[in-house]
């Protein structure tokens, strides 16, 4: 029992400072890493936004995938969107990562958590989470040109392509429920509760905490070395 809580202690700074931890199981070490509020990108947000800093995730990624301690990795969604191009390069990092992952949908996957949601080798959702689908917005000064509108669709593109590309929806029923309007008040796009998440194909299951352990330990069994 002292063991364990000079454990615990020795983790909460990394808990504080990024939201993630390492957890012994019996197949072998589970990092565990949170994504939650705002993925803030290259703009410093204000102090009092809860964010995700891109820059703390991603090396923090390369760093899993070359530890030969940890086996897997296990994210824990509860984001309201942010800096799309920030998100996506980290959805991309975890998609292209050799570690087994599993990512898990808490309360909601806004905007940009869809990608990062979808990302991982297996997804689940909680029951009473959802997931928000809405086109690519901009903030700050817009200019009123056709280069915008471009930029935009270009930007749309890139986020449609990789959830269609990782999970098992169609392009035709994301981008549908994408451009929903009367569901959102004052807003394009749609709120997809757990269940219906993963009938469209956009999740892989409905499960919790327990769930998406065993899928990561069934996996890291699977891969055990012969001895």
């Amino acid at each position: 029992m002292d063991e364990e809580m000079t454990m615990l202690q020795g983790e909460l700074p990394q808990i504080r400072e990024l939201g993630s931890s390492t957890a012994c199981g019996r197949e072998g070490a589970i990092h565990c890493l949170t994504i939650a509020g705002q993925v803030e990108g290259h703009t410093l947000l204000p102090c009092s936004v809860k964010t995700t800093k891109y820059e703390h995730v991603m090396p923090l990624l390369a760093a899993i995938e070359e530890s030969p301690e940890i086996r897997a990795l296990l994210i824990l969604l509860n984001t309201v969107g942010g800096d799309v191009e920030a998100g996506l390069g980290i959805a991309e990092l975890i998609a292209g990562m050799k570690t087994p992952t599993a990512s898990l949908v808490l309360g909601g996957g806004h905007s940009i958590g869809v990608p990062l949601a979808v990302a991982a080798s297996r997804s689940f959702i909680a029951p009473s989470a959802a997931m928000t689908l809405h086109p690519v917005r901009m903030t700050g000064v817009v200019i009123g040109v056709p280069q915008t509108c471009r930029y935009l669709e270009k930007m749309q593109e890139r986020v449609v392509t990789f959830v269609t590309a990782h999970s098992h929806i169609t392009r035709a029923a994301l981008t549908e429920r994408m451009l929903c309007t009367g569901e959102l008040m004052g807003e394009v796009g749609s709120v997809i509760g757990g269940r219906e998440a993963v009938e469209l194909g956009l999740i892989d299951a409905v499960g919790g905490l327990q769930d998406a352990l065993n899928y990561l330990h069934g996996r890291m069994e699977a891969e055990k070395p012969l001895s």
